[in-house]
């Protein structure tokens, strides 16, 4: 098993439960970890066997940019499937994403919220 982790990636979207946060967006910023069942990138050296992580970053990049979600929960899962759709190499997928400024009166850094899924 393979296990790639892009860490803090950071883009700017537009969710959340109230309209102003959907209407001005803010920073969002995420981890991606993946898990791969076999380690054949490592024997063959070749990108064609190996999640290619420059076109993952891309991919959630779209989703976060382009889509809107209430829930963070929505969100994360939403980038989990898809990435379980598209990457046929990916065995599991874990999606956590921060909310700095969250519509809480007090003092926070941000809220995490973790999904996972995995092939059946």
């Amino acid at each position: 098993m393979t296990k790639i982790l892009m860490s803090n990636l950071m883009f700017y979207g537009f969710h959340g439960v109230y309209e102003y946060e959907r209407e001005q967006g803010q920073k969002f910023y995420f981890d991606v970890e993946m898990t791969t069942e076999n380690d054949k990138a490592s024997l063959t050296d070749d990108l064609k066997d190996a999640v290619d992580y420059a076109s993952v970053y891309q991919f959630v990049k779209e989703i976060v940019e382009n889509k809107r979600f209430q829930l963070l929960e929505a969100l994360t899962g939403h980038i989990d499937d898809e990435i379980l759709k598209v990457y046929s190499v990916v065995r599991s997928v874990t999606t956590r994403v921060r909310k700095p400024s969250v519509p809480i009166s007090g003092p926070i850094d941000f809220v995490q919220v973790e999904t996972t899924r995995s092939r059946k």
